[in-house]
């Protein structure tokens, strides 16, 4: 069972349904679905309670927490500050899909890409095409939610998040007349 979460997609607020998909088999493979199968939570065991009513509604109760527990870990961190407070996995789900389609997920993704566009940092970790591709796809990404980043101020950005040991590139970029396309900056 420590295999449990790591094969699901981090939920960003852009991919519900897939997200939704992988929690449920992970939940079903570990037979850990109860709690969001149910239609409703089991009634509050009391003295009058049976054993199969008790036993019920302990197993609801562990899987319940085990259900949350699964779906906060899958949360990326940009929108965890903005998930649902409930102790209910059921909810939590219908919450979740609901923040999923509304404005605020789209405004808070839009303040991330934008911000992470802007303050990225070429770190050596990676080739530069990657660094370049990763920028490209941040602004492919802000196009899709209706913010067009055109080419030539992706350009300035990329130039801008290069480290001192691309100055010449940089001096370059800034006297030539012609503009320089990301496809160009990739081949470096």
């Amino acid at each position: 069972m420590c295999g449990l979460g790591s094969g699901v997609i981090k939920f960003n607020g852009l991919n519900y349904a897939d997200w939704y998909k992988q929690i449920q088999f992970q939940l079903g493979v570990f037979d850990l679905d109860l709690a969001i199968v149910m239609d409703e939570m089991p009634p509050v065991i009391n003295e009058t309670s049976t054993a199969d009513e008790k036993t019920l509604y302990e197993a609801w109760q562990r899987f319940n927490r085990l259900s949350l527990n699964l779906m906060r870990m899958t949360m990326a961190e940009n929108v965890k500050p903005s998930m649902p407070k409930t102790e209910n996995a059921k909810e939590f789900i219908r919450l979740i899909k609901e923040y999923s389609q509304s404005d605020i997920t789209d405004k808070s993704i839009v303040g991330t890409l934008m911000s992470e566009l802007t303050t990225k940092k070429f770190d050596w970790s990676q080739p530069i095409h990657d660094h370049v591709t990763g920028m490209a796809n941040i602004a492919a990404k802000l196009k899709s939610m209706g913010m067009d980043v055109n080419e030539s101020f992706l350009v300035h950005f990329i130039m801008n998040s290069l480290p001192p040991e691309f100055g010449q590139f940089q001096v370059n970029h800034n006297t030539i007349k012609d503009k320089w396309n990301i496809q160009e900056i990739k081949s470096w």
